[in-house]
């Protein structure tokens, strides 16, 4: 059995990431539902206005926005507890 000091950080992210957006897409399919909107319950955080950057010869525009629902934290907690099955 492997231990806990043997686990790769980048695989937790990636674990957490996969359990978020599982979690909100399952929320956003979840919000029309009258008795299962409430997973679809959040904050959006980021830039809403895409950042430009224009330099002559290259144009670089960056916009993130992360939204953050009920049902996206309950998909990262249970990331949590598969990634510690692992």
């Amino acid at each position: 059995m492997r231990s806990s000091r043997n686990k790769n950080g980048w695989v937790l992210v990636l674990v957490l990431l996969a359990g978020l957006t599982v979690g909100g897409f399952i929320g956003s399919l979840c919000k029309d539902v009258q008795y299962l909107s409430w997973l679809d319950y959040g904050q959006t955080f980021g830039l809403e206005e895409p950042v430009s950057l224009d330099l002559g010869l290259i144009w670089i525009s960056v916009q993130a926005i992360v939204k953050f629902t009920i049902s996206g934290i309950i998909g990262m907690v249970l990331s949590i507890l598969i990634y510690r099955k692992i």
